[in-house]
Parts: C-alpha cells; sequence; structure tokens
C-alpha cells in the first residue's frame, strides 16, 4: 500500500520548492532511496504536464567508482553529467544513504579530484536549475537523532512539509536587515568573530532549495573575517566525522585548524586556495530542529544557530570565492549548548539563540510553531 506521505511530500517538491510546469523537464537524482517515493514524483512531475528524467543510485556503488577514480574516468563523467543536468529545468535530489562514513576510507586525493572535476556540474546546477535537495529517513539517521526510527520518521514527514509559505513570510524582515548590514560580530564560548558582509545582500531559504529549510544567508566580504570560531557540532565531510573544531581567519583566510582528526580536515581545507576562504554565512531558525544529528540540511537550521562555511560561495550573495569545497560548520547558540550572541552594525539582533528586535521575533520557536 501507497504512503499518502510519500505523495504529499512529492506534490510539495514538483509544486512548490521547484514550481515545476508543463512542458517541462525535471531530474531527479535518487540516491538509495525507495522506489515508491520515486514513482510519487514521477507521478507527480507528470500530473503538472512535465517530463521526468529519473538516475537511481547507490552510495556502495558510488564510493568504488570514486575509490580508483583517474582523471580520464572523473572527466568522462562530468562530461554525462553536465550533458543531461543541461536537459533540465527543475532538480531534485534525494538522498537516502544508510552509511554517513561510507567514503571514509576513500583516499583523500581521489575524493579531491572527483570533486574538482565534476564542480562544474554542481555550478550548472546551482546556479542554472530550480533545484532542491533533501535526505530520505533510514536507521542510521533515526539512531544519529538518538530517535527511533518510526518516531524520526513521523518528525521527518512533519519538519518537512510544514507550512514553508508562512514560515516565508517571517524571514522578510531579517532577510532586508542582513542585507543593509556592515559588521557582523559573532561572539560566545571560544568565538569572538568579526566580519563585513556590506554589498553582499542576504537570501532567506524557505523549502525551495533545501527541505527541511529554515535559515537567511549572506556571505563575509572575501578578506574581511578575523578572529576566531570554536564549532560546538559534529560535522561530516566526505564520509568522515570531526568534533570540536576551531577556525583561526586573519584576513578572511582561515589560518590555522584545529580539532578532531586535524591531519584531515587540514587536507580539505588544502584542497585549493578557496578552500581556506569563507563562502557563506547563515543564521538557522527551524523550530523543529533542536539538536544535531551530523547531517547538514538538518543541522544547519537548527533552532538558534548559525553556520560558518569554508570553501566556495554562492552566485547568490556570495563573495567570487571559488572552491570545490564547501563545508557549512555549525555553531549551536542557545543557553543549553554555551549560548552566544549575535551583533549587526553595533545592534544585539540573537542572544542565546532567541531573536530580539520586534520585528525578528516572528523566527522564534514560539511564533513559528
Amino acid at each position: 500500500m501507497a504512503d499518502p506521505r510519500h505523495a504529499k511530500l512529492a506534490k510539495l517538491l514538483v509544486e512548490y520548492s521547484t514550481s515545476l510546469t508543463s512542458g517541462e523537464t525535471i531530474f531527479l537524482d535518487m540516491i538509495d532511496v525507495p522506489d515508491e517515493m520515486t514513482i510519487a514524483l514521477i507521478r507527480a512531475a507528470r500530473a503538472v504536464g512535465a517530463t521526468p528524467l529519473v538516475e537511481t543510485r547507490q552510495t556502495r556503488v558510488t564510493r568504488e567508482l570514486q575509490r580508483e577514480t583517474s582523471k580520464e574516468h572523473a572527466t568522462t563523467v562530468a562530461a554525462v553529467e553536465l550533458f543531461r543536468m543541461k536537459k533540465a529545468q527543475a532538480y531534485v535530489a534525494i538522498r537516502g544513504a544508510h552509511n554517513a562514513s561510507e567514503n571514509s576510507d576513500v583516499p583523500g586525493d581521489r575524493l579531491q579530484l572527483y570533486a574538482r572535476t565534476l564542480r562544474p556540474v554542481l555550478d550548472y546546477r546551482v546556479n542554472k536549475t530550480r533545484w532542491c535537495v533533501l535526505r530520505w529517513p533510514t536507521p542510521s539517521m533515526a539512531q544519529a537523532a538518538n530517535m527511533s526510527t518510526e518516531a524520526f520518521e513521523d518528525f521527518y514527514f512533519n519538519v518537512c512539509t510544514m507550512d514553508y509559505a508562512r514560515m516565508a513570510k517571517a524571514m522578510m524582515p531579517l532577510e532586508k536587515r542582513m542585507s543593509r548590514t556592515d559588521q557582523v560580530h559573532i561572539k560566545g564560548p571560544g568565538t569572538d568573530l568579526t566580519f563585513s558582509i556590506r554589498g553582499i545582500g542576504a537570501k532567506s531559504c524557505e523549502g525551495i532549495r533545501n527541505i527541511p529549510d529554515g535559515e537567511c544567508f549572506s556571505c563575509p566580504t572575501l578578506k574581511s573575517a578575523n578572529g576566531v570560531i570554536q564549532f560546538n557540532t559534529p560535522t561530516i565531510y566526505s564520509g568522515i566525522k570531526f568534533e570540536n573544531i576551531r577556525l583561526d581567519l586573519s584576513h578572511g583566510k582561515v589560518v590555522k585548524a584545529t580539532g578532531s582528526n586535524e591531519k584531515r580536515l587540514n587536507e580539505i581545507l588544502d584542497t585549493d586556495p578557496g578552500a581556506r576562504y569563507i563562502g557563506e554565512f547563515s543564521l538557522g531558525f527551524n523550530p523543529w530542529i533542536q539538536n544535531p544529528m551530523c547531517d547538514i540540511l538538518f543541522d544547519e537550521k537548527i533552532a538558534g544557530s548559525l553556520h560558518f562555511t569554508p570553501g566556495q560561495a554562492y552566485e547568490d550573495c556570495g563573495n567570487g570565492n571559488k572552491s570545490a569545497v564547501h563545508w557549512d560548520m555549525v555553531l549551536i547558540q542557545r543557553p543549553e549548548w554555551g549560548g552566544g550572541e549575535v551583533w549587526f552594525d553595533g545592534e544585539l539582533i540573537r542572544k542565546d539563540g532567541l531573536f530580539l528586535p520586534k520585528d525578528l521575533r516572528g523566527l522564534n520557536p514560539s511564533h513559528l510553531r
């Protein structure tokens, strides 16, 4: 029997997140996802008169392809993927890997080669299509969230199909404030960081690009970040878990990076020159997401959080930084996580995870739930 939640989510992704219309093509990139969800998306696309293109992948197979990849192999894959991407006006990717550390034993130089070579595919998708990416609930995700599988599935579908249109309205004052801000100052335990976002702009994320959603992002000007930031949530990059990351920045560049697995951390930041500069700054405020689960699509939206991102900047609200790396690192500033403050041009905007100005209070959990 079909799960009605599949059809509800598929309808949201097709009609709201990607605004698919008759005559368009959507590329459905399904990684370790049940056939039933893929079928629901195909039917939702056809219901609006669109053409679905489908790729089904398995994480273990992808690992094997990357494990001994070569320049010739990666170049061929990139050419095929880019050709197909250029046929689509919209893109939806759902990833349901059961093992988030599947690539942990793939040599770092192979992962870097593959990422650099396929970067044009990602850039085209991000900048030329209407796209949305999300995870699929698995027992491993439930374990990471300290929940039963059934409880996590209920949480997943509730948060992924929440009223994002309502959230979008509450975001607009924050987007306007960030767009006119020059100096940002972040304070907290182990953190004292300043940078400028003058002239960069800001963008609200209300379920159009990511599901779940709930953030507003900008970007430091390229050489403005100075100070230190201590992250208090674990993060997974290329299948490897990192904890207690601390970044020291001078004139926009990460000059020192420490934390668990420090050697691999610095290898990633040495992927290319742009990996040590910052490509994004964002405030997260999804009221239903409270704690990290080592899944960035959830963790970067945690209520009362922010993320700071070494690597590639978006074309929208970006500083021009280029890199094969885009690594969202999350700092939660609610009291139980140590607290913290965010200042815009000398005004205290958020303290201990709660917005203080009257026009921003609509983003606090008590208003959004």
